[in-house]
């Protein structure tokens, strides 16, 4: 299972925006895992969208 740490640490390091696929993909989990903790952490704010389906964190904005 994917934490929001493990979720966060990927578009951190990510030079581009990311998928949940793409995230899912790097870390070999389920799609919906990601999308759950992609959610959490726009919630936080620590997660932006910078186009539709596409993510980054918020520091690197």
């Amino acid at each position: 299972m994917a934490s929001t740490e493990e979720v966060l640490a990927v578009f951190t390091e990510s030079d581009k925006p990311l998928k949940a696929a793409d995230v899912a993909a790097i870390l070999g989990v389920e799609k919906p895992e990601v999308g759950k903790a992609i959610q959490a952490l726009k919630a936080e704010g620590k997660l932006i969208s910078p186009k539709n389906c596409f993510y980054t964190a918020a520091d690197k904005a």
